[in-house]
């Protein structure tokens, strides 16, 4: 108990309270820092999310390897493309350092080998979604990518994103994501979420642009409260992680659009959304508007 403000609770609410997170991402939180196993069942009310693979904390330790790993990479010779594309933006190594940018280096297993020295098993390794499973063998999910950590508001790496370097890469896509695992949900998770939580908790309001470089440029611009979905739509389950965070109580739904004051009063939170003006980017913004209501409480 607070005498100074008068709150209270138990230690999961003092979690929640001051990692703006909810019930079971504060339990979650703890049991993971403290190596507790957690064990779910089916509401029915949600999808079901019984642990049935490798433990979550053994997860969280090989995203955070494997985010040390490829950092490790980002001034090696062979990372040289990476280099010239994040510094063709404008970013310094010092700005690459504070996002966590990283090379993923070309070959077929290069972080499964080094995940394998530190003592994680392959199963730990494909759970996590580091790796894919092949006719001899795993093999690493990201090869000739920068990469980025995606992480959770608290600060845990939960998967990455990257981007295409070369022509002959065999993935097509430009961009890729760790596939949903048990600690990376694409409909859940936010870019930047872990740097800007702060500064959109204080200010009560939120930015919300397409990619990693976008969000890096924000932040380095000033725009400190700049975040970015990852590889998906701004859907529900984002939009209900922005209202925890901006505190949006005095509001029937998030304000969406519009101005920063009405009738000289500031609005108590706003989202401020700055996509593409191609047909891409129309579309989605479309799409996020839509959710005006359906991020009601």
């Amino acid at each position: 108990h607070c005498f100074g403000c008068g709150l209270g609770g138990d230690v999961f609410k003092y979690v929640e309270q001051s990692e703006n997170i909810d019930f079971r991402e504060a339990v979650e939180l703890l049991a993971d820092k403290y190596h507790i196993e957690l064990h779910y069942e089916n509401s029915g009310n949600g999808p079901n999310r019984e642990n049935t693979g490798s433990k979550r904390t053994r997860l969280l330790e090989a995203c955070e390897e494997a985010q040390r790993f490829f950092v490790s990479q980002i001034l090696t010779k062979e990372a040289l493309p990476a280099r010239k594309l994040l510094g063709g933006r404008n970013f310094s190594q010092a700005d690459c350092e504070r996002f966590g940018c990283g090379y993923a280096p070309q070959g077929w297993d290069n972080l499964v080998r080094h995940l394998a020295s530190k003592g994680f098993t392959q199963k730990e390794i494909l759970d996590a979604g580091l790796a894919r499973q092949g006719q001899r063998g795993i093999y690493d999910y990201f090869r000739g990518r920068v990469t980025w950590p995606i992480r959770d508001s608290t600060g845990r790496t939960l998967g990455f994103g990257a981007r295409k370097l070369y022509e002959d890469d065999q993935i097509a896509a430009k961009y890729i994501n760790t596939p949903d695992t048990q600690l990376y949900r694409k409909t859940q998770v936010l870019y930047g979420i872990d740097l800007a939580k702060s500064a959109i908790v204080k200010k009560r309001q939120v930015v919300i642009v397409e990619g990693y470089t976008d969000v890096m440029a924000m932040h380095l611009a000033g725009i400190d409260t700049a975040i970015a979905t990852c590889g998906t739509a701004f859907g529900a389950e984002h939009a209900k992680i922005v209202r925890r965070l901006i505190a949006d109580d005095s509001l029937g739904a998030v304000q969406l659009v519009g101005p920063l004051k009405v009738k000289d009063q500031p609005l108590s939170s706003r989202i401020v959304f700055t996509f593409d003006g191609d047909a891409a980017g129309q579309k989605a913004a479309l799409h996020a508007f839509g959710l005006d209501s359906a991020s009601s409480p």
